[in-house]
Formats: structure tokens, C-alpha cells, sequence
């Protein structure tokens, strides 16, 4: 039942970081497309102030996001995982934060646009939005690793692909929400951060 993605083991550590300097001290926590639940114990163990909602689309991901919550022990801090489809519209929900990672490039335009809108919709003021992963800054790639990620998930998928960051941030407008931190991280990532508006 648990799914295990090399990956998250590889850039939880840095996100951590970021995670501990934006998110409040206490509250709910949404997370977008949880995918195998790795990221949602790993964070809950060391934010031991604030309950994780993990979501995801994918059965299968609902399936291993609940079996490593059951493993790790971790059942009063985990919520059970919610199955939401970011593009559709979304149940009645609320959060203090919103934390994806991973998912806008390897999803359709329109689940970005989902994303922004259902954030502004369930964060109170000043609520943040933490994203992680790969964008191009000004139209340009910021490695030429990125740049053969983007044409890969293009070959595999033409509606996925790196994303500008700056059409990001003007969904992210749109929703009433403004960027406040852009951070570079391992891998020519990058986390990026917004705060809903009062």
C-alpha cells in the first residue's frame, strides 16, 4: 500500500527549512497532491504544532498516504486523506496554509489556475501558500537540467511543462494573493511564497 518516491527523501530537508520560517506556529495545514503521504509524516513529525490535511486526485495515492500515517503513528495529527481534484471545484475547506510541491509542472495549465483559486478561497488573512519545484524565471530556464526536464515532460504529456513563474504569480494575484519569497534550493528548484491579503 505505501509508495515510496526517492525524491521526497532527497529535498524534505531544505523544504523543512523553508516550511519552519513561513508556516504559522500552529493550525491546519493543507497539502495539494500529497502523492505517496512521505512528505506529510516527515513534515507533521518535525512541526509537531500542526495538523496536516493531505489531499490528493488518486486513489492509489489515498491509499499509501493512509497506510504511512498508520505506520508512522502519526493518526491524530494526519487527517485522513481527502481526494480533491484541484481543477474541479472545491468541497467546503479551510487551512492556515496551503503547501504543494511537484505538482504544477506535471499537471495541465488549468490545475495551476485551480490551485490559486481554491487557495484564495479556503486561506483566512494573511494565510500563506507555499509551492516547491522547478520554474523558469522570465521565460528562461534556470539550468539546462530543467530545461531537458521540460522538454521530457512535453514529449511525455504536451499539456505539462515547466511553468513561468511569473504567469504563476499573476493566478496567484488573481486570488488574492501577493509573492513574498522566492528560495532557491538543491537541485535547481525553487520554493516560492505567498500571503493572502487582509
Amino acid at each position: 500500500m505505501k509508495r515510496h518516491y526517492p525524491a521526497t527523501s532527497r529535498n524534505r530537508g531544505p523544504i523543512l527549512e523553508v516550511l519552519r520560517r513561513w508556516l504559522p506556529p500552529e493550525g491546519v495545514v493543507l497539502e495539494i497532491a500529497s502523492g505517496s503521504g512521505e512528505h506529510a509524516c516527515w513534515f507533521t513529525s518535525h512541526l509537531p504544532d500542526l495538523i496536516w490535511q493531505p489531499s490528493d486526485g488518486d486513489a492509489d495515492c489515498l491509499s499509501s498516504i493512509e497506510a504511512w500515517r498508520q505506520d508512522q503513528g502519526l493518526s491524530t495529527r494526519i487527517r485522513p486523506p481527502l481526494h480533491l481534484d484541484v481543477a474541479a471545484p472545491w468541497p467546503f475547506l479551510s487551512a492556515d496554509a496551503v503547501f504543494c510541491a511537484n505538482m504544477v509542472h506535471i499537471s495541465p495549465w488549468a490545475t495551476s489556475e485551480g490551485l490559486m483559486a481554491g487557495a484564495g478561497h479556503v486561506l483566512p488573512p494573511h494565510g500563506m501558500l507555499v509551492l516547491y519545484g522547478p520554474f523558469k524565471l522570465n521565460g528562461t530556464h534556470t539550468a539546462p537540467s530543467n530545461a531537458a526536464f521540460d522538454a521530457d515532460l512535453r514529449a511525455r504529456n504536451p499539456q505539462w511543462g515547466v511553468r513561468d513563474l511569473e504567469a504563476v504569480d499573476a493566478l496567484a494575484r488573481e486570488a488574492g494573493l501577493d509573492h513574498q519569497e522566492t528560495i532557491a534550493m538543491p537541485a535547481n528548484n525553487l520554493s516560492v511564497v505567498w500571503r493572502k491579503r487582509p
